[in-house]
């Protein structure tokens, strides 16, 4: 009996669930053709055409309808829409300045600080003008301003995205004699120029010499240092050699200001011919060849020589090379004065910086070319080519052949005397400190 019942309750409870399935499955019949795959492509209905009232309301403000805007033909502006385009696929360029006196230098740089040549760029000075890079390499020079603050900004140049900014900088009316900053800009390698028509040095000792120069190596016994003075020109150096032959100091090259174009080039050879000898232990001090025309020029070269120095131990002077370039140079017409005032400018700088400097030159150069009266608190490095120099003034280095012979330089040298007391334990990177005077305790004036 209780089996019966059972049965039919569990029957009951079936027919009830398939029934409300089935009224489920109904009330969704659509839902479940298109999940069963049996559902045909539903009939397509007419759009109700546009009455002419909803065409003219369409012309005025546009109510519910989200997608009006693509109608209107002037929500997009195609000139704008371009603009934006090519700016935001330029590239970034902004502008570095700086000023020595009365004059402005304007360097357009890239977003990595690279100079953006090949392109004519053209800056406004506010009240001033506007001035363009004709040269395109990436500098604009202004020169005879009057001291006081300036407003430049960069005009639209076409792929390039030009900040929306005004730089402004302070023109001074005198001479600053300290490194200018963003000097590095303008140094460039050879690869940048033509070698043969900048670097023009003429050795102007070599024409003077009389013909009884000693080109052996000169031990002093210790009242003077034997030292060489390279450049480019001595190919590879074998240091710890230079060094095994008695060496006891080096003068290295580290640029020069070309003969034609005035570009700040650093001499090739220079940072392995200064690591070279340092890490052979031989003392260093570098010289620059100018061809400064002004006080401002003689500044850019002087900034350049304490960039390319400052992170070695530079124990000896830093020298001007002054000399010729066989009358072809852009500076070898310089009065005396003008050449005097542009020599001192570099000489300030240097040793505003810290370090001890002087002038390299023959001896007509140095009685004929410069004014030496108004360099007098500076070193002298002679060059003349005889048994005993006949320079008339003081000197504290003398260069007495470019003829000399040294163990691991493969070509002729020129080999020096310095006769200055050098403290070699000082440690002058960074930020150089003094020197110790000369050997007699004097002014450091050698007589001839």
């Amino acid at each position: 009996m209780d089996s019966k019942r059972i049965k039919r309750a569990m029957i009951f409870m079936i027919v009830v669930f398939v029934a409300a399935f089935g009224v489920l499955a109904a009330t969704n019949w659509d839902m479940v053709k298109r999940k069963l795959g049996f559902a045909g492509a539903e009939p397509v209905q007419e759009e109700e055409p546009v009455q002419d009232e909803e065409i003219e309301r369409a012309e005025g403000q546009i109510g519910g309808d989200l997608s009006a805007f693509l109608s209107d033909e002037t929500f997009f502006d195609p000139e704008v829409k371009f603009k934006s385009i090519e700016s935001y696929s330029g590239r970034n360029v902004s502008l570095m300045m700086s000023s020595v006196a009365r004059d402005l230098r304007i360097m357009v740089v890239d977003s990595v600080g690279r100079l953006v040549t090949g392109t004519e760029f053209t800056v406004t000075i506010q009240d001033v003008g506007e001035y363009t890079d004709t040269d395109m390499d990436g500098v604009i020079y202004v020169d005879g301003l009057r001291s006081g603050e300036y407003s430049v900004f960069l005009n639209e140049q076409d792929g390039f995205r030009i900040p929306n900014t005004i730089t402004t900088i302070q023109v001074r009316q005198d001479i600053e004699y300290r490194v200018i900053d963003n000097i590095e800009y303008l140094m460039l390698t050879e690869d940048d120029i033509d070698p043969e028509k900048e670097d023009k040095a003429v050795n102007d000792a070599k024409e003077e010499a009389d013909g009884t120069e000693n080109m052996e190596l000169q031990f002093d016994n210790g009242s003077a240092k034997l030292g060489i003075d390279v450049s480019k020109w001595n190919k590879e150096i074998d240091w710890e050699a230079v060094k095994e032959a008695g060496i006891e100091f080096a003068i290295i090259r580290c640029g020069y200001r070309g003969a034609s174009t005035g570009a700040l080039v650093i001499d090739p050879r220079y940072e392995e011919n200064i690591r070279g000898a340092i890490e052979a232990g031989i003392p260093v001090g570098v010289y620059f060849f100018t061809q400064a025309l002004d006080e401002v020029e003689a500044v850019e070269e002087a900034s350049m020589v304490i960039r390319l120095i400052e992170q070695y131990d530079v124990d000896y002077p830093v020298f001007l090379d002054s000399e010729s370039t066989g009358g072809s140079g852009r500076a070898d017409d310089l009065d005396s004065d003008t050449r005097t005032r542009a020599h001192r400018a570099f000489l300030q700088t240097i040793e505003a910086a810290g370090y001890e400097t002087g002038v390299y030159a023959s001896r007509n150069w140095l009685n004929e070319k410069i004014d030496m009266t108004k360099l007098s608190d500076y070193r002298v490095w002679l060059a003349e080519y005889a048994a005993v120099p006949t320079y008339d003034g003081y000197y504290h280095m003398w260069q007495y052949t470019s003829q000399g012979t040294v163990d691991g330089i493969s070509t002729n040298v020129d080999l020096n005397l310095c006769y200055m007391n050098i403290d070699t334990s000082i440690n002058h990177a960074g930020n150089a400190a003094g020197y110790s005077g000369v050997v007699n305790g004097d002014s450091g004036n050698v007589p001839r």
